[in-house]
């Protein structure tokens, strides 16, 4: 089961092509300050303009250079069922131990051709599945009954929660009544939803916090929600600034001030005001992360 703090990955980019060398950095920086395990080309990963052959090699790379130390659950999300099965065959053929898969933005499907479309992906692969539900940008929600049925799929094994409902994991657990992983999709309520039945998160955050986050997730795997909770509220300030405007330009300009990658991001997705920055910076001092 994955648990504990996963790091959405941002994807560097230098003079207009993925940096490589920023990327294999970023893993290792990852590892060493404790994060449990890797999401590359997620959302925060800049998936939908990023090429097939980039969003390949990002999750070649990181596999790579993970070598087997922490979990990677590739992110292998389309509106289009047959592109998000190449991206699935694609984190199989590189080793990566799970795929990411989100529900079918733009189309607008019905409950019955969400389940339809992640069974497609599921029914060709062999890697675990995560479910990720994040119905501010896939305009539709994936509803428990529906999480429940697929759940019941051999290798759906957890769902990536960014409904912002803390209702849901509690809902979910009822229904679907054995191990799953919950994993929270939002930094800002990550501890709410652990406290009622959540067992990770896969953070924008720790990106640049990682060991925070870490120790934030470690203290609620333990049930020590007075640790955690002291964690979460040093960190509030971060998460506040770091999506003022869309991501992943602020986490991106976060890296940029302790040398993990430049801040370039991709149109339309546009660099940060100068109010932003000095948010970013200012509560990225008073968390000791600028050295």
């Amino acid at each position: 089961m994955f648990s504990g703090s996963y790091t959405a990955m941002v994807t560097p980019f230098k003079n207009g092509e993925v940096d490589e060398v920023a990327l294999r950095l970023h893993v290792n920086f990852q590892i060493e300050n404790g994060t449990h395990g890797l999401v590359p080309v997620g959302t925060t990963g800049e998936s939908p303009t990023v090429t097939e052959e980039e969003h390949k090699r990002v999750i070649q790379i990181v596999v790579e250079e993970s070598a087997g130390r922490v979990p990677v659950i590739a992110g292998a999300g389309s509106n289009n069922p047959v592109e998000a099965l190449a991206f699935a065959k694609a984190a199989e053929q590189s080793g990566a131990d799970g795929i990411l898969c989100v529900a079918g933005y733009y189309n607008r499907p019905s409950q019955d051709g969400l389940y339809q479309h992640f069974k497609f992906i599921h029914d060709a692969t062999s890697l675990p599945m995560v479910i990720y539900n994040i119905p501010p940008r896939a305009i539709v929600d994936i509803q428990p009954e529906t999480m429940n049925k697929l759940a019941q799929l051999p290798r759906v094994v957890g769902v990536k929660d960014a409904t912002g409902d803390l209702a849901r994991p509690s809902i979910e657990k009822y229904l679907i009544g054995k191990e799953f992983s919950y994993l929270s999709g939002e930094d800002l309520t990550a501890i709410a939803y652990n406290s009622v039945g959540g067992n990770g998160c896969i953070s924008v955050t720790s990106n640049v916090a990682p060991k925070l986050c870490s120790d934030m997730q470690q203290a609620c795997l333990r049930g020590d929600y007075v640790s955690a909770q002291t964690i979460h509220e040093k960190l509030v300030p971060l998460h506040q600034a770091l999506f003022a405007e869309p991501s992943p330009a602020g986490i991106k300009y976060a890296m940029s001030l302790i040398d993990l990658c430049t801040q370039d991001v991709r149109l339309p997705i546009m660099p940060l005001q100068a109010d932003t920055k000095e948010k970013i910076r200012s509560s990225m001092e008073s968390l000791g992360l600028l050295g």
